[in-house]
């Protein structure tokens, strides 16, 4: 599963198809939690972070939603995604 962004010892990553099932979403790690972000509407879909991490993820995907949705586009065709900027 590539990473495609880390901030904050946040690591954002996808999975590539055939493991991967709409909604287009991505899979949050930080420590001992774990979570995954529907990428359209930039919610939590399952898992838990900590308060703080939650919304540091949410305002990043919602800053890099196309660029999400692009690469989900690429993991769904068993390509390797491109790396997105991290939170500054």
């Amino acid at each position: 599963m590539p990473t495609i962004s880390m901030f904050y010892g946040i690591i954002i990553r996808m999975y590539y198809a055939p493991k991967e099932h709409p909604p287009p979403h991505f899979h949050v790690y930080y420590g001992e939690y774990k979570a995954t972000i529907d990428i359209r509407t930039c919610e939590l879909m399952q898992g838990s972070l900590p308060n703080k991490q939650t919304k540091l993820v949410l305002a990043w995907a919602e800053l890099h939603q196309d660029e999400l949705l692009a690469d989900w586009a690429l993991v769904m065709n068993g390509e390797e995604p491109f790396k997105i900027q991290p939170l500054k």
